[in-house]
């Protein structure tokens, strides 16, 4: 990068600069006009100079053409003028002042609103180009950075940039035009006056700027105790984990204390100096206005110098030191935005970096063929520890290897070597007869898979997870991208200018070619097959029946999940199972499930009509009311009180019971213990409020099946019922959005899959009723044909940041379904099974192998038994290749393997 900042945004933005200066250079003369302009209304238009009378006038506006005596002999008089008296000159003068006043606050607004935008788009600029090069960094250089400080540095750090960019020429044209301006129209009315003006200026702009230089070094002291909290910080979110499991909360607050402390008082160092600056810089810009006032007023006494003219000075220089000072404070921040420039592009110029990717019409992705060969491959860290030793082998690419060893044997560094991810220290690794360090990214990323141990997914859904590995160019415009496409069109003009990326991120990315498909229906087969190779299929279709669909958006899912619906009520039937599920009847009370479904009977689609707001819903609690509920709510919430501090009197926190009986949490117990008291001496009617509203929200919880307290009888059933009506004529006709009700003929966009098919809830205290049902539905839906369509519901869920809402065994699963989706030449899969119990890394051994048949695998295994199934095995020790072949040759031969082996 340009270590120049200057000279960055000069080469960048060269065009916009010069249109800004040109635009300032246009506004100087009437500034000036506006700077001579009240000396003329004091002279002519107040104090009357040149009219003798009253009935006097003088010509106004009269023009000649410039330089017309030299051209011509004598002057061409282009416009006669208009006669004004006093008055209307007084007039005249005084609206065109106002009209110079509009003119440069004009002037101004384009001229700063030019210089926000092309500082804006600068700063993104500049901002892309950081994470550009990101992108071209070597995995050992992006392993030596932490994140938060690099998302500061991208984020915070430049951003001071973007309002000096547009400041860069354009401010020093525009505000020393301004002050040199003032300075000559103050020396053309008196030169002693514009000298002392001038001195004190010069005196300024030496001082102050010397003045600043600690504070600029503060300042990158600053910077960089802030860039190291941050990585802190985020050091303190990784390590939660390990924080809580030792205690060491209480040093990581003395740690972060003493990092704030340091911050304190650099900042409290700036302040100091800062406003010392301030002070000074102030007082020499107010001791001016005292010259004037004295020495120009003696001058005036004396007849040295006109009323008028005082007037305009005294004026001129009211303008002069907002300019100055800006002028000076533009030389600090010029001061530190290069030193915030240098310190963020220091940390992205490493010493290797990637080559900057070529358009897809300058690079040719054909299948690599051959075999992959190392000759001396080595590999040492910044430490000089050999990985890596003078490894030399021939892999064909149509073979299954397996690469064993112990913990120190090299094995993971031999597999990101094999992979094209590490640059060989030492030696030389070709695929096909080409060195792979030549070879273009585009070329190894689409025809070379890797899968990591600790393999990262983004925050987004599994699907885009999946397809990952399929999308590096857009291809073709989506169908459903219309008014996405018209933004980006709209942009596109703008992205350029600001240097970014051309490409259309709403537009369909996904290389169906490269994962063997020839459209999307062929892609979600094809992600069905590669899920049921890394064993994740069915884990998907639980997500998919947790999943939900928008019926207006897939009507024929929906109708056939109704369908679904009710095949399963016959096949339950055909059972006799059918007892299994209740099925929902909007004029039964359901008892397995809670008095806040039966009220709603339906899903609620805002947070203020879910089940624990259901009690401070006036919506809500004017139908209970109605339904004469509300007194009974309760007094059902007194009962459950009362049995509820019966049951935990003498039981610890954590007790299962707890969770069975889930009203009160244990930290709670003593309040209720002292609400039931006051309610059973004083009556439930004299609580107060609050605490009578406690009561009422604990039945909304209570399901009759399952807690069997004995609360709901036939009357409260009954009561429950109307009331449900009464919502439901309120909510469809106050608020229809609120609710989506259940209904035995329609699909219910607010609630899931499974819930949609069940339509019911499944009884309580039925041993294995929901592994029968569970079965029932997964028989209903593979027979109706739905699977694959639950499954790709299943693909829409959101995996969270990192993968974190995923077990680790399926965030290894789905990177090793990305890579396999792909189709790569070669597969190279480093340890990733190695937090899977041992059933489930055999099965996925042998199913791995049997998809990668004939095509080239290479697979760093943490047990050297699993080894057996592979075409050929290297072993491994202490970064050197002691020996290779089959597996029954080398369990033969090789002591090594043997020990391995007898480890396992």
């Amino acid at each position: 990068m340009e270590p120049n900042l200057f000279k960055y945004i000069w080469r960048h933005s060269r065009r916009d600069q010069l249109a800004i200066l040109l635009l300032v250079l246009i506004s100087l003369p009437f500034y000036f006009a506006s700077l001579n302009l009240p000396k003329q209304i004091v002279n002519q238009g107040i104090q009357g100079n040149g009219f003798e009378s009253p009935s006097d006038t003088q010509v106004f506006g009269r023009v000649h053409l410039p330089l017309g005596d030299r051209l011509f002999g004598e002057p061409v008089l282009l416009f006669e003028g208009v006669p004004l008296d006093q008055v209307e000159t007084l007039m005249t003068l005084s609206f065109i002042f106002l009209g110079l006043v509009c003119v440069n606050g004009g002037f101004k607004f384009i001229i700063n609103t030019s210089k926000g935008r092309l500082g804006e788009r600068m700063l993104r600029r500049l901002r892309f180009e950081l994470a550009d090069r990101l992108l071209r960094f070597r995995l050992g250089q992006l392993r030596r950075m932490k994140g938060p400080e690099v998302a500061t540095m991208i984020k915070d750090e430049v951003e001071p940039l973007g309002g000096f960019i547009g400041d860069a020429f354009v401010t020093p044209a525009f505000l020393g035009g301004q002050a040199i301006t003032a300075m000559v129209f103050i020396m053309s009315q008196s030169l002693w006056l514009g000298l002392v003006a001038g001195g004190i200026v010069l005196f300024q702009a030496i001082l102050i700027p010397r003045l600043r230089i600690p504070i600029l070094r503060l300042g990158k002291q600053r910077q960089l105790t802030a860039r190291q909290l941050a990585g802190r910080v985020g050091e303190v979110m990784d390590g939660a984990v390990e924080i809580h499991s030792n205690d060491g909360s209480n040093w990581e607050r003395a740690e972060l204390t003493s990092r704030l402390g340091q911050i304190f008082h650099i900042r409290f160092e700036i302040y100091q100096r800062k406003f010392f600056v301030k002070f000074l810089n102030n007082f020499l810009s107010q001791l001016t206005p005292f010259i004037f006032y004295a020495g120009g007023g003696l001058l005036a006494i004396r007849g040295q110098l006109d009323i008028g003219a005082l007037v305009a000075v005294i004026a001129a220089y009211k303008d002069l030191p907002g300019p100055i000072r800006d002028l000076i404070n533009w030389e600090q921040q010029r001061n530190d935005v290069q030193i915030k420039y240098d310190q963020v592009i220091e940390q992205f110029q490493p010493t290797d970096i990637l080559e900057p990717a070529k358009q897809d019409s300058e690079v040719e992705v054909l299948p690599l063929t051959g075999a992959l060969t190392a000759a001396s491959l080595s590999l040492v860290d910044d430490n000089n520890a050999r990985h890596v030793d003078n490894v030399s082998v021939e892999l064909p690419l149509d073979r299954r290897v397996a690469v064993v060893g112990d913990a120190t044997s090299g094995k993971d560094d031999l597999a990101l070597l094999l992979a094209g991810l590490f640059p060989p220290s030492g030696g030389k690794l070709r695929i096909g007869g080409r060195d792979v360090q030549e070879l273009p990214e585009a070329l190894l990323g689409r025809r070379i898979g890797y899968v990591d141990p600790a393999a990262y997914l983004f925050a987004n859904s599994l699907r885009d997870n999946l397809l990952y590995g399929l999308r590096h160019r857009p291809l073709r415009e989506s169908d459903s991208s219309g008014k996405a496409l018209e933004r980006w069109k709209a942009q596109l003009a703008e992205n350029r200018r600001a240097g970014n990326s051309a490409f259309h991120l709403e537009a369909d990315w996904t290389d169906y070619e490269a994962a063997g498909c020839s459209g999307p229906e062929e892609l979600l087969e094809r992600i069905l097959e590669v899920l049921e190779t890394v064993d994740l299929a069915e884990d998907v279709y639980r997500f998919g029946l947790n999943g939900s669909i928008d019926p207006a958006a897939m009507p024929d899912v929906a109708q056939r999940l109704l369908e679904a619906r009710d095949a399963l009520a016959g096949h339950l039937a055909e059972q006799d199972r059918a007892d299994l599920v209740v099925r929902f009847d909007a004029e039964t009370y359901n008892a397995n499930a809670s008095l806040a479904e039966n009220l709603l009977f339906g899903t609620p689609k805002r947070a203020d009509f879910a089940a624990e707001a259901l009690v401070d819903n006036p919506l809500v609690g004017e139908a209970l009311k109605r339904a004469d509920l509300q007194g009974l709510l309760a007094e059902k919430g007194l009962a459950i009180a009362q049995t509820m501090v019966e049951i935990f009197a003498d039981l610890p926190p954590g007790h299962p019971f707890f969770e069975q009986f889930s009203f009160i949490d244990a930290d709670d117990l003593p309040e209720f213990r002292q609400l039931v008291t006051r309610a059973e001496q004083r009556g439930v009617e004299q609580l107060a409020g609050e605490e009578r509203r406690r009561l009422e929200a604990l039945p909304f919880r209570y399901i009759e099946a399952r807690h069997r307290l004995g609360l709901v009888d036939d009357s409260f059933a009954a009561r429950v019922v109307e009331a449900r009506r009464l919502i439901a004529e309120a909510v469809r006709a106050r608020d229809p959005e609120a609710v989506e009700f259940y209904d035995a003929a329609t699909y219910n966009a607010a609630a899931s899959i499974l819930d949609n098919v069940l339509f019911g809830r499944l009884v309580y205290g039925q041993a294995g009723a929901e592994e029968a049902v569970g079965a029932a539905v997964r028989e209903t839906l593979d027979s109706l044909g739905l699977r694959p369509a639950v499954c790709a519901v299943g693909l829409d869920f959101h995996v969270g940041v990192g993968g974190k809402r995923l077990s680790a065994t399926q965030r290894q699963k789905t990177a090793l379904a990305r890579a396999l989706l792909k189709r790569p030449d070669l597969l190279v899969i480093n340890q990733a099974s190695a937090v899977m119990d041992g059933a489930t890394r055999a099965r996925l051994v042998e199913s791995v192998l049997r998809a990668r048949e004939g095509r080239g695998l290479v697979w760093s295994l943490e047990r050297a038994s699993l080894a057996e199934r592979f075409d050929l095995v290297l072993v491994m020790r202490h970064g050197r290749l002691i020996d290779q072949g089959t597996f029954e040759e080398l369990k033969e031969r090789c002591e090594e393997l043997q020990t391995l082996l007898a480890a396992d």
